[in-house]
C-alpha cells in the first residue's frame, strides 16, 4: 500500500495557488492597462473630432494664404519692374515683402486653427525679443539694407570696393550684397558692414582718372622721357585730353627719377588705358634709349700688388 507524502502535497498546492494568483493579478493589469489605452484613445478621437474642422480650415487657410502671398509678390515685382526703382531694391523689398507675408498667413493659420490670438502675439513677443537678443548681427545687417537703399551708395551694375573686395554689383537680399568679382567669384558682404565701411564705387561718374608712376635712370634725360609719355598719351584714342594730361618729374629716389602720369580716362575704359600705356611707354622708351632703372651690383676687383 502506497504512503502519500502530506507535506508534498500541501506545497505543491500552495505553489499552484501562487501561479494562480499572479496569473490573475497579470491578467487584471493587463486588462486596466488596455482600458486606460481605449480611454486614452477615445479621448483623442473626440477631440480630433471636434478640432477636425478647426484643422481642415486652418490648412484651407494656409494654402490659400500660400497663394494669395505668390500673387502679391509676383503683381510686386512686376510693378518694381515697371516703376523707377532699380534692380537692387527690388531684391531687398521682394525679400521684405515675402517674409512679412509668410508671417501673416501662419499667424492666421494659427488663430483659425483656434490658438488665441493674445497667445499668438505673446508668444511673437517673446520670441522676437529672444531672436533680437540671439540675432543682433542678423538685425544688423537688415538696417544696414535699409540704409543701403535709402542712401543709394551704389545700384546694381556699379563696380564698386567695400571693405577690400571689388566687384560688379549684382543684387541685395535682407541680409546681404552680392558682388561679383572680376574673377568670376561672387562675394556676399553683409548689409551691416557695407553701411558702415568706406565703400568706393567706380563707375557713378562717367570718368576717372588715371595716375601712373613711371621711373627712369639718373643718366637719361628725365625732360625726353616727359615728352615721350605725352606723345604716347596723345596717340591713344581712349586717353581724354580734356582736362589737360599732367605728366611731371615727382621725385628723385635712390636709384630713379620718378615721373607722374596722371590722364582722365571713361571710367569704362580705365583697365584697357592702364595696360596700353605701361606697354606703349615701355616700347617708347626702347626705342629712344631711355633706360628703365633696375637692381645693378658693381664689382671692383683689385690685384694684391695695388
Amino acid at each position: 500500500m502506497r504512503i502519500i507524502n502530506t507535506e508534498a502535497v500541501t506545497e505543491i498546492t500552495d505553489q499552484l495557488t501562487e501561479a494562480a494568483v499572479t496569473e490573475i493579478d497579470v491578467v487584471g493589469a493587463i486588462a486596466e492597462k488596455a482600458e486606460e489605452t481605449v480611454s486614452i484613445y477615445t479621448r483623442l478621437s473626440a477631440m480630433f473630432g471636434e478640432k477636425l474642422p478647426n484643422i481642415v480650415f486652418a490648412l484651407i487657410s494656409f494654402v490659400i494664404g500660400f497663394i494669395i502671398t505668390k500673387i502679391v509678390l509676383k503683381i510686386i515685382s512686376r510693378m518694381s519692374g515697371k516703376s523707377k526703382l532699380d534692380k537692387t531694391a527690388n531684391g531687398f523689398l521682394h525679400s521684405f515683402v515675402s517674409a512679412i507675408l509668410y508671417s501673416i498667413v501662419i499667424i492666421i493659420s494659427l488663430n483659425v486653427l483656434g490658438v488665441p490670438m493674445a497667445s499668438i502675439l505673446t508668444v511673437i513677443g517673446a520670441a522676437g525679443l529672444a531672436l533680437s537678443l540671439a540675432l543682433q548681427q542678423c538685425l544688423s545687417n537688415v538696417a544696414g539694407g535699409f540704409l543701403i537703399l535709402i542712401t543709394k551708395p551704389f545700384k546694381a551694375g556699379d563696380f564698386i570696393e567695400i571693405n577690400g573686395v571689388t566687384g560688379e554689383v549684382e543684387g541685395i537680399s535682407i541680409l546681404y550684397t552680392k558682388l561679383l568679382t572680376p574673377d568670376n567669384k561672387l562675394s556676399y558682404i553683409p548689409n551691416g558692414s557695407a553701411a558702415n565701411e568706406r565703400i568706393i564705387n567706380y563707375t557713378v561718374t562717367r570718368t576717372r582718372r588715371l595716375d601712373l608712376v613711371f621711373s627712369v635712370s639718373y643718366e637719361s634725360d628725365f625732360r625726353k622721357a616727359i615728352e615721350v609719355i605725352n606723345g604716347v598719351i596723345e596717340n591713344n584714342k581712349m586717353a581724354l585730353m580734356k582736362p589737360e594730361p599732367i605728366v611731371r618729374l615727382t621725385a628723385h629716389g635712390k636709384s630713379s627719377l620718378d615721373i607722374d602720369c596722371k590722364v582722365w580716362v571713361k571710367s569704362s575704359d580705365y583697365f584697357s588705358l592702364k595696360y596700353d600705356l605701361m606697354e606703349q611707354v615701355k616700347d617708347a622708351f626702347d626705342e629712344n634709349g631711355i633706360e628703365i632703372p633696375y637692381t645693378k651690383i658693381d664689382v671692383n676687383m683689385k690685384n694684391k700688388g695695388e
